[in-house]
């Protein structure tokens, strides 16, 4: 019998619990975004593995969607004052994101028109845009300013000589940037995140942590990672007794953005609840090393851990920031709320420290990518904004736990990327050439190949 041929229950969802009810039990008015709920059908056909380990596959990605798609190349505060550039990198291209102007930030092809050597290789703050190999100067709008020997090149004139530009905007404190000249306003990319996030500071945060690392397996495989909840008993089972799972809530809001959200100071419904005691939910998730707990008394009587640890973070980062936090949900202090933007993009909702999560192809090696963690704060109240914390680059022989600033994420990076390089390889010895989806916890990893074949056959 085909596939296409079986009948099954399209809206299947976990039976028990759900994120809605636990919502319920919320000690706060809950957030009208965090009740929408917007799961699609997408189909059940398999999604060829080669789509991971094809060159030719990978090769056609990058011409119709990398070189055109809207992708998140920094964040604003990088660069706060004129002059300031830095330098993000896609494939094979090199983009200097330039402050030109006080309210102005412009993205520049990353190569002198003279002989093509990289304008910039790190960041750093200039007046102007000098080729150190032969002196070839740019206004910081990209206006040719100069060269060392005028008189050789009079067949060239200003116009000829203005720095490529490309598209770029901003939303939520971030810059975004296109090589596709035709690319849509990027509020119709970014959609319903700029209602999801009305309550949510985006601006107002600071990054205290940047963290990269090359992982060996294909850019997708390590995005796709990081869109469900369902590999958590098994990859993370230590967090079973106050992170959900199979309960978890997806969402698929437009093409580009999509959701899900696992409740925290919950446990797993795979486990027996008359087992899991809530000082037991207490004591495991205020063990894993996140700053924004304070000292944690024995849970009191008639309290739920969620409710106390809700209120707990609710303190500990009044304390440290001077912010109000006392009308925000328990789902806004403690949930994971991960909201993707295509193709690669990861930003988390609620109130507690934002982490936001980019994957990216490692050049032009189908078989490697490189992933980055990043930790926004809120300002505080009454200080100067801080700057934002350097980049800090793993080696092949780190851990994602020798980063000391990611706590407790770190070990629980290191269990995901245990999983990565061997994903890789079996889908390489894949026998029939197919990978296999969910229809609901999956949903989110189907839409992004739904949306990079769009982009492929020129439906976008």
């Amino acid at each position: 019998m085909e596939d296409s041929d079986k009948t099954f229950d399209i809206h299947a969802r976990f039976d028990g619990e759900s994120y809605q009810d636990i919502l319920d039990r919320d000690t706060r008015e809950v957030p009208e975004c965090l009740r929408a709920e917007q799961a699609q059908y997408l189909g059940s056909e398999p999604v060829p593995a080669s789509h991971y380990t094809s060159a030719v596959r990978f090769d056609q990605e990058v011409d119709h969607m990398w070189m055109r798609a809207w992708q998140m190349a920094c964040r604003v505060e990088e660069i706060p004052e004129v002059g300031d550039y830095l330098v993000y990198e896609i494939i094979d291209k090199s983009v200097l994101l330039v402050r030109s102007a006080p309210g102005r930030i412009q993205a520049f092809y990353n190569a002198c028109l003279h002989r093509g050597r990289k304008l910039a290789l790190t960041a750093g703050n200039k007046t102007e845009l000098k080729c150190p190999f032969h002196g070839f100067c740019w206004q910081l709008n990209g206006d040719f300013k100069s060269c060392p020997t005028p008189w050789d090149y009079q067949h060239l004139d200003a116009e000829t000589l203005q720095l490529p530009e490309l598209k770029a905007d901003t939303w939520g404190g971030f810059v975004f940037v296109s090589f596709d000249e035709a690319a849509p306003p990027l509020m119709d990319v970014i959609g319903p995140l700029d209602w999801h996030f009305k309550d949510w500071h985006l601006e107002e945060r600071a990054i205290t942590y940047h963290v990269a690392k090359v992982v060996p397996c294909n850019w997708k495989v390590v995005a796709e990672a990081f869109m469900e909840s369902q590999h958590a008993p098994t990859t993370h089972p230590q967090i079973m007794t106050h992170v959900t799972d199979v309960n978890s809530q997806y969402d698929l809001f437009s093409d580009y953005v999509s959701r899900q959200i696992s409740a925290s100071a919950e446990p797993s419904p795979l486990l027996d609840r008359e087992t899991v005691s809530e000082q037991r939910i207490l004591d495991d998730m205020t063990s894993r090393r996140y700053k924004i707990y304070s000292d944690v008394k024995p849970l009191p009587a008639g309290v739920t851990a969620r409710a106390f640890m809700a209120e707990n973070v609710r303190e500990s980062l009044q304390a440290l920031n001077g912010h109000d936090y006392g009308a925000y949900s328990d789902a806004e202090m403690l949930d994971s709320i991960l909201y993707n933007v295509f193709p690669n993009f990861s930003v988390w909702g609620g109130m507690k420290p934002t982490r936001v999560y980019r994957w990216r192809p490692n050049g032009r090696d189908v078989d490697s990518a490189i992933m980055e963690i990043y930790q926004l704060d809120l300002v505080p109240k009454d200080g100067k904004r801080p700057r934002p914390s350097p980049l800090r680059v793993l080696s092949e022989d780190e851990r994602w736990s020798d980063a000391e600033e990611l706590g407790g994420l770190g070990a629980i990076a290191d269990q995901d990327m245990g999983n990565l390089p061997y994903v890789q390889q079996g889908l390489k010895s894949s026998g029939n050439n197919q990978v296999q989806f969910g229809n609901y916890q999956d949903m989110r990893i189907r839409q992004h190949h739904i949306m990079i074949q769009r982009y492929i056959d020129g439906e976008i």
